[in-house]
């Protein structure tokens, strides 16, 4: 009789980083926030999808609130105090996202939008038409 237990590697949980950064990516569609070490190896992670919306909902404001508490308390478990935050992309949960971060408690020594913008690059779509 054989039993199917899961076998591998368990996860590592990192403690004792008190400084990072928190990377939130703000796409139309979906929020998505990753914890780093100042490495850039990742802590911990959330996104509207974690955080339990589907389809539409997980690129709204609410949506991408939720996913910073989530991945912030995930985050302070492993001992963050201090991060620098990037942000990146034009979606609507980057205000929330960071209003969440912000009311955490954990101390924000720097916001920096790093949004790619082209110099002339690609031929953007067509205009929409509703």
């Amino acid at each position: 009789m054989t039993t199917n237990r899961r076998r591998g590697k368990r996860r590592k949980t990192k403690k004792g980083i008190t400084e990072g950064k928190i990377y939130i990516h703000a796409t139309f569609n979906n929020t998505i926030i990753t914890v780093t070490d100042p490495d850039g190896n990742v802590i911990t992670w959330s996104s509207g999808g974690v955080a339990g919306f589907k389809g539409a909902r997980k690129g709204t404001p609410y949506a991408a609130q939720l996913a910073a508490e989530d991945a912030i308390k995930k985050a302070t478990a492993t001992g963050l105090k201090r991060a620098r935050i990037y942000v990146k992309g034009p979606g609507p949960g980057r205000e929330s996202a960071l209003r969440a971060i912000g009311m955490s408690g954990i101390q924000v020594t720097l916001i920096k939008d790093i949004t790619p913008i082209p110099h002339d690059g690609c031929r953007p779509p067509k205009r929409r038409r509703v």
